[in-house]
């Protein structure tokens, strides 16, 4: 199997640590509201992803995260006049049953930031005496000096991250800061906020250190594959290396590091700002999860799209004439060459469309009927009702 590497840029042969075991970690949502049609493609994929690995012989331990504490959480939670818990834990509820309602599966570990304080204090101590981290007012910061390749993944000018940096919601411009791109890994309580007891005093974990956290605990120093949406590159998983290997001694942190492209509507990338957003709770009304999988599947997982309702109409037809082809009275063997060449096909970064293609193709013969019923029950699809 062939991945393309976000780290170098091309397209290489996919290789775990264990033979027989692939350690996968996806960056989940921070639950302030709704899922939309842009966390179903990332979770669809990887959902995929870990199906087909599991196909071909691999124990899959597949951990992602919930951001249950976070900047945009406590000020939705003040808006609303909620406890910031229990409005994070209903949307982690929806979330999880818009992913169920898609036939995605649980993932090995779904974890909690706030499960993962004993974890972030240890590694952030760990990085103040090893000398990568310095604490100023409260707040504890990460010194990217200290840490040579920062920029690896990214492959971002300085001046292009401190752009990006103050738009993803850090400070550059704070004064305790020794270098303006410096990250925080644990900042100083407010009042009325929630804290945790620290070396530094009360407070909080910064973004970065809780999934670096998750994924030592969970999956390990190093592992096989790690993914999220294109927007994390920048500062997310740059900041993610910076820490984790600077913790661990260990490099690479991460073997494959894979990007989903962005969904896009009415011109713009989904986004709660422009208000722009399609409700994955909104389409189940009126499409199958089999239809809006399709929809999803027929877009290549590295390249930005726009959702159009014609495509999805075009989808639910697709689907329509599926059901038609394996509602036939006949029982067939599996066609071992046609399941070889969706192995070619899938082993060649994952390319769903050229799949989905390749299963029309075969619904002109109903000799065809249990290769196709095994392909989509690889990618996820449910014809059994």
């Amino acid at each position: 199997m062939k991945l393309y590497s976000s780290l170098t840029q091309t397209v290489e042969e996919f290789k775990p640590l264990k033979k027989d075991t692939v350690s996968l970690y996806v960056c989940g949502i921070t639950p302030e509201g709704p899922a939309h049609l842009g966390h179903a493609f990332t979770n669809v994929i990887f959902d995929v992803l870990a199906r087909y690995l599991s196909y071909q012989g691999f124990d899959i331990n597949y951990t992602q995260n919930v951001t249950d504490i976070d900047d945009d959480i406590l000020r939705k939670a003040k808006e609303e006049h909620q406890d910031w818990q229990k409005l994070g834990q209903f949307w982690t509820d929806k979330f999880l049953n818009d992913l169920e309602s898609l036939n995605i599966l649980v993932p090995t570990h779904y974890v909690k930031a706030t499960d993962s304080i004993k974890k972030i204090i240890e590694i952030v101590s760990d990085l103040v005496k090893k000398g990568f981290a310095y604490e100023k007012s409260g707040n504890v910061y990460f010194a990217v000096k200290k840490f040579k390749t920062y920029g690896q993944l990214s492959k971002y000018t300085k001046k292009q991250m401190l752009l990006l940096s103050k738009e993803r919601g850090a400070d550059p411009n704070d004064a305790n800061k020794k270098d303006p791109l410096d990250f925080i890994l644990w900042q100083k309580a407010k009042l009325g906020e929630p804290s945790w007891e620290s070396p530094w005093g009360k407070g909080r974990p910064g973004w970065h250190i809780e999934c670096s956290a998750m994924i030592n605990t969970y999956l390990g120093e190093q592992i096989d594959i790690h993914g999220g949406g294109r927007d994390l590159i920048y500062p997310h998983h740059e900041s993610e290396i910076a820490q984790s290997e600077s913790f661990t001694g260990k490099k690479p942190f991460v073997g494959y590091w894979l990007h989903i492209g962005m969904v896009m509507y009415e011109g713009e990338k989904m986004a709660k700002s422009l208000g722009n957003l399609v409700m994955v709770s909104e389409l189940a009304k009126r499409y199958s999860a089999n239809t809006i999988r399709w929809l999803l599947l027929a877009h290549h997982y590295r390249r930005p799209w726009e959702f159009e309702y014609a495509e999805i109409e075009e989808a639910a037809e697709r689907v329509l004439s599926i059901q038609k082809f394996l509602a036939a009275d006949n029982h067939t063997k599996l066609d071992n060459q046609k399941m070889k060449n969706f192995a070619e096909i899938m082993d060649d970064d994952l390319n769903t469309p050229k799949v989905l293609d390749l299963v029309l193709s075969f619904l002109g013969n109903q000799e065809n009927k249990e290769t196709v019923k095994q392909i989509l029950a690889i990618l996820g699809f449910d014809f059994s009702s």
